[in-house]
């Protein structure tokens, strides 16, 4: 989970930095490179793993209580994340085909979604209000 959230924090990051060079450039390559490895090598890879440990941990009888409503926000939390996951792959595509249209001030704002989601997901495990 840890390594997932880092990949979802870091790419953002990265195509703030993409947008500010020039496409066909050394530099918007290194960052074709640089985008690839940290999504296909690690990000993915995590969130499989999270996706994993997280349903045998469901399945597992007893550790879910199943009449409270914080699993719930949990899960929807978790659903959403994986599907910002889709959305920075397919930034990527673009990126990688130089056809990317967005800002840096995009990428900026969309930093801020994981961290969001991050923090209900904490406050659903730890204090359950719910």
């Amino acid at each position: 989970m840890v390594a997932w959230m880092a990949g979802l924090f870091y790419l953002p990051r990265l195509y703030v930095y993409h947008c500010e060079t020039t496409a066909g450039s050394a530099e918007s390559e290194r960052f074709k490179v640089m985008e690839r490895r940290l999504l296909k090598q690690i990000t993915t890879p995590a969130m499989i793993a999270t996706w994993v440990f997280g349903l045998t941990l469901v399945v597992t009888p007893g550790v879910i209580d199943w009449s409270r409503g914080w699993w719930y926000a949990k899960l929807t939390a978790v659903i959403l994340m994986t599907g910002f996951h889709g959305m920075l792959a397919r930034w990527r595509r673009d990126f990688l085909m130089d056809r990317n249209t967005r800002p840096a001030r995009f990428y900026r704002i969309a930093n801020e979604l994981p961290t969001l989601l991050l923090v209900v997901i904490v406050i659903m495990v730890i204090v359950q209000p719910f």
